[in-house]
C-alpha cells in the first residue's frame, strides 16, 4: 500500500524524543520552525526517563547523576527552570570503593575537601592527584569548550585562545592511549584507579587497557570543574522539562509514532513514512536515533550521493548491550560496613548515602570479567553504580499505609551479557547481584527489600528499542571529530539534503549531555539559513 500524505506539513521532523532528540526540537522550535517530534514509545526521555512502577515507586531508567548537561548553556538557554528543571547538587559526588581494597573514600566538588578527603583514607596518593588535577583540569576544560558547537577546524581554532592552544595536544595525546595508561602515570592505589576505569571505560563497553580509551581519565576532573546534580523528581525530569519547551513554542510530539522508511524525492528529503502507512511531509529531518537504524534500515533506497555512506554503515558491525539495572524499594537504608564514622565526622558528612557508590575491582579483574561477556557469563563480583536517589530527593520516597518512609535502590551491575546462559527468565543471576552487593553493608539489608524488578539488555532492546540492548554511543574521539571523520556523526550533516543526525551516536557521545541535539540544531539552522 503506498504511504498516504498528510496535509499538515512540518518544517522539521525530529525522530526520537529521547533527550538529545528534544534538546534540538527545542532550539528548532525556539527559532519559530513548525517542528514535529516522533517517538516510537508510548512517552518520551528515552533512557533518561523517570518511570512509575514497583507499585508507585518513582525509578531512573539509567544513573539519575547529571555532568555534563550541566557543563553546557541549555538550562539556561532554553530557561528550563520554567519548565520544572531544578537540580540538587550531589556533594559528596562520589563514594567509590573497591572489592579488594576496602577503603572507602569520598570525592568533593571542591578540590581541597576532596585533599582532605584522601589524606584521611590514602594519605600517599594525595601528591599524585595534586599533579593529577594540574595536568587534567586544562584539558577537561578544553573538552568542554570543544562540544560546545559542531567540531570543524575553524569553530575550534575560534575557541583555542593561547593557553587553550597548548593543552590541545595534550587531549589528543591523552585520546589515543588507554586510561590505565593515563591514570597509570598518575594513581598507583586501585581505590583510586578501579573507580575512575568503572565510571569511564567501563560504562562505555571495553576495559581499561583498551587505546583510545584515554579522555576517560578526566572523570574526577570533569566532576570538580561541573559538579554533579540530579533534577528534583528523578532523571527525567530534565527530557520532560525540554518537551514543554517544545510544544509552549508551538511543536508537536507524537508517541507510538514508528517510523518506517525515511521517503526520498529527487534525491532530496520529502518526510517520513510510519508502519501504518502514514506519510508524514518535511523538507528536512533529523534522526535523533541509532544511526544504523537511520542509515540502513530506513533507506532502503539511498540515491548515488549517499551509497557509500550507507555501504559503509551496512558494513559496520553491531555490539551487543552489557549493562543491566535492579531498581528497588527498601524499607531501610543500607549502610557500609566499611565506610568509617571518624572520617565522615572529620569531613562533616552527616549522610554517605546521598552520591553515588562506584564498586569496583582490580584492573586485571576488569580484563577478565570483559572476556566473560562473550561467553555469556558474569563476573562473580561485578562492578556496581549503587545510589538510593531518594535520600537526597525526598519527593522520590514512599509513604506505606502506616506512614513509614520507603527508599528507592538503584543497583547497575555493569557487563552482564545480552543473553546469559538458559536465558534470563531463568537465570538467578539478578537475586545473586543482590546478595553479592549485601555483603558491602550491614546485615539486614536483603530482608529490606520490599519489591524489587531488574532490567537487562534484554529488556533495554524489547522495551526502548535498542538493538541487541547496545545503547549507541559517538566512539571516534576528538581528533576523528576535528578531522571529521564520519561525517554524519561529528558535523550532523548526511549527503542527503535535508537529513541530519543527532543523539548519542553523534559527537560528542552518551550521557545526559544534550550537546548533540544542540549542536545538531544550529546545523540545521545555518543550513536552511
Amino acid at each position: 500500500m503506498p504511504p498516504r500524505d498528510d496535509a499538515r506539513m512540518s518544517d522539521v521532523l525530529v525522530v526520537g524524543a529521547g533527550h538529545n532528540g528534544l534538546t534540538c526540537a527545542a532550539y528548532l522550535a525556539r527559532a519559530g520552525l513548525a517542528v514535529t517530534v516522533l517517538e516510537a514509545r508510548d512517552t518520551t526521555g528515552g533512557c533518561a526517563s523517570t518511570v512509575t512502577t514497583l507499585e508507585g515507586a518513582r525509578v531512573n531508567i539509567c544513573n539519575c547523576d547529571h555532568t555534563m548537561i550541566r557543563a553546557t548553556p541549555i538550562a539556561e538557554e532554553l530557561d528550563l527552570s520554567r519548565h520544572g528543571l531544578r537540580y540538587l547538587d550531589v556533594d559528596p559526588s562520589s563514594l567509590n570503593m573497591t572489592w579488594d581494597e576496602r577503603r572507602p573514600w569520598l570525592a568533593f566538588a571542591d578540590i581541597d575537601r576532596t585533599l582532605e578527603s584522601l589524606t584521611l583514607t590514602h594519605p600517599d596518593q594525595v601528591p599524585g592527584y595534586r599533579r593529577y588535577l594540574e595536568a587534567a583540569i586544562p584539558v577537561a576544560r578544553l573538552l568542554v569548550e570543544l562540544t560546545s558547537a559542531a567540531p570543524t577546524p575553524r569553530a575550534v581554532l575560534s575557541r583555542l585562545g593561547r593557553r587553550s592552544a597548548l593543552v590541545l595536544p595534550r587531549l589528543l595525546a591523552w585520546s589515543r592511549r588507554s586510561v590505565a595508561d593515563v591514570l597509570g602515570g598518575f594513581f598507583s592505589d586501585p581505590s583510586l584507579l578501579g573507580p575512575a576505569f568503572t565510571a569511564g571505560p567501563v560504562v562505555w563497553g571495553v576495559h581499561p587497557r583498551t587505546p583510545g580509551t584515554g579522555l576517560g581519565a578526566l572523570g574526577y576532573a570533569m566532576r570538580h570543574l561541573v559538579g554533579v546534580g540530579r533534577p528534583v523528581g528523578g532523571s527525567g525530569a530534565f527530557p520532560d522539562a525540554l518537551a514543554s519547551v517544545v510544544r509552549a513554542h508551538g511543536g508537536t510530539i507524537r508517541t507510538g509514532a514508528r517510523v518506517r522508511r525515511i521517503e526520498l524525492e529527487g534525491g532530496r528529503v520529502r518526510g517520513v513514512s510510519l508502519d501504518g502507512g502514514e506519510l508524514l511531509a518535511a523538507p528536512t529531518v533529523v534522526a535523533a536515533t541509532d544511526p544504523h537504524a537511520a542509515l540502513v534500515s530506513w533507506l532502503a533506497d539511498p540515491p548515488s550521493t549517499a551509497l557509500a555512506m550507507s555501504q559503509r554503515w551496512s558494513a559496520k558491525p553491531r555490539h551487543d548491550g552489557y549493562e543491566s539495572k535492579i531498581d528497588a524499594v527498601v524499607g531501610e537504608l543500607p549502610v557500609y560496613r566499611d565506610v568509617d564514622q571518624r572520617v565522615l565526622d572529620a569531613l562533616g558528612v552527616r549522610e554517605p548515602l546521598i552520591p553515588t557508590a562506584v564498586i569496583s575491582t582490580s584492573t586485571a579483574a576488569m580484563v577478565a570479567a570483559h572476556g566473560r561477556l562473550s561467553a555469556g557469563e558474569v563476573a562473580e563480583r561485578p562492578m556496581f553504580l549503587a545510589n538510593v536517589p531518594s535520600v537526597l530527593d525526598p519527593s522520590m520516597q514512599l509513604r506505606t499505609g502506616d506512614g513509614a518512609v520507603e527508599h528507592v535502590f538503584s543497583l547497575e551491575a555493569l557487563w552482564t551479557p545480552y543473553t546469559v546462559r538458559g536465558g534470563w527468565a531463568a537465570s538467578g543471576e539478578p537475586a545473586r547481584w543482590l546478595e553479592v552487593y549485601a555483603d558491602l553493608v550491614q546485615p539486614g539489608f536483603r530482608d529490606a527489600i520490599r519489591r524489587w524488578r531488574v532490567v537487562t539488555p534484554a529488556d533495554y532492546e524489547s522495551d526502548f528499542g535498542l538493538a541487541r540492548g547496545y545503547a549507541p554511543s559517538f566512539a571516534g574521539g576528538p581528533l576523528a571529530a576535528l578531522i571529521g571523520r564520519d561525517r554524519e556523526l561529528t558535523r550532523y550533516e548526511t549527503p542527503i539534503k535535508g537529513l541530519f543526525l543527532s543523539g548519542a551516536g553523534t559527537f560528542p557521545g552518551a550521557g545526559v549531555w544534550g550537546a548533540s541535539g544542540r549542536n545538531a540544531a544550529a546545523v540545521v539552522l545555518r543550513s536552511l539559513r
